[in-house]
């Protein structure tokens, strides 16, 4: 597989609590998500320390075990939490958790996994439009305390109170039955996430996106799926990202794009797999096709 991609930060005087990693025949891709000011996490080490920690330690189990990704994320929830439940209170509602993406080629299939609300694109061969793999659950539950935050002027007072009071509800349904699931210190979290098995030569092309990158399809709608594939292939992750942090510069209150954050960590992975990189070969084929 060829690997490219570009991670920036909301802003650049704070951390970027995304996390990304890549071997040849793997990929991981999180996105950290912790607590507003005024709310406490029962954590010390912070969000970006949590994606830090868990996603070196998956991308590393990748290259070592042969579990299934449930399995592996399950023992990376567990190796995380076991490095700091002894100086932190780990059952806390709001400790630091992540959404995951993991993507991995073994012989001739092609294994995912996907938990909470990034994204996975995946460009099949003979289709039309891509697969689009996302956990909604978080978004389901999220619709019934969003309409307060979302009626206010992102940057105020007040939007920053509502935001608060949003992710203290939202931490009621956090990895229980009837709410929804990330990574954080329970390992039967991984047992939620959504999985699949395609056979490899079937996929040309993948893309891994934070939500802070997914926006600009699914909370922007500047583009379709299909356009943000083209826009990586053609152009760059950077570029994906230049388009999104324009659409948050030209609506910085959120009247437009109603939303918690009004710029976010934003994170895009593009992959060419080794059937694409075959079919565009230029000894193969008189001309380079696009997609």
């Amino acid at each position: 597989m060829r690997v490219t991609f570009a991670t920036e930060p909301a802003f650049r005087d704070r951390p970027n609590e995304d996390f990304i990693a890549a071997t040849p025949d793997a990929v991981v891709l999180l996105d950290g998500a912790g607590t507003p000011a005024g709310s406490e996490s029962g954590c010390s080490h912070g969000v970006a320390w949590y994606a830090r920690t868990l996603g070196s330690t998956l991308i590393a189990s990748l290259t070592q075990s042969s579990g299934t990704l449930t399995e592996i994320l399950a023992e990376g929830i567990k190796a995380t939490t076991s490095l700091h439940d002894f100086t932190c209170d780990v059952t806390h509602p709001g400790s630091p958790s992540a959404t995951v993406v993991m993507l991995r080629r073994t012989g001739d299939a092609l294994d995912f996994l996907v938990l909470a609300d990034s994204v996975l694109v995946l460009d099949a061969i003979g289709e039309d439009e891509p697969m689009v793999i996302t956990d909604d659950r978080e978004a389901q539950v999220g619709k019934r305390y969003r309409t307060a935050m979302d009626s206010l002027a992102s940057g105020t007072a007040d939007h920053t109170a509502a935001l608060r009071k949003y992710v203290e509800a939202m931490r009621a349904h956090r990895n229980r039955d009837g709410g929804f699931w990330v990574a954080s210190s329970d390992p039967l979290a991984a047992e939620q996430a959504l999985t699949g098995t395609l056979p490899a030569d079937r996929i040309r092309a993948a893309a891994l996106l934070s939500d802070g990158a997914s926006r600009l399809v699914d909370r922007f709608h500047l583009a379709t799926w299909r356009q943000a594939l083209g826009t990586l292939s053609q152009d760059s992750p950077a570029e994906l990202i230049r388009q999104v942090r324009q659409a948050e510069h030209s609506d910085p209150a959120g009247k437009r794009w109603p939303r918690g954050k009004a710029r976010d960590d934003s994170t895009a992975v593009h992959i060419v797999t080794d059937t694409a990189r075959k079919s565009f070969d230029p000894r193969n084929s008189g001309t380079i096709p696009r997609h």
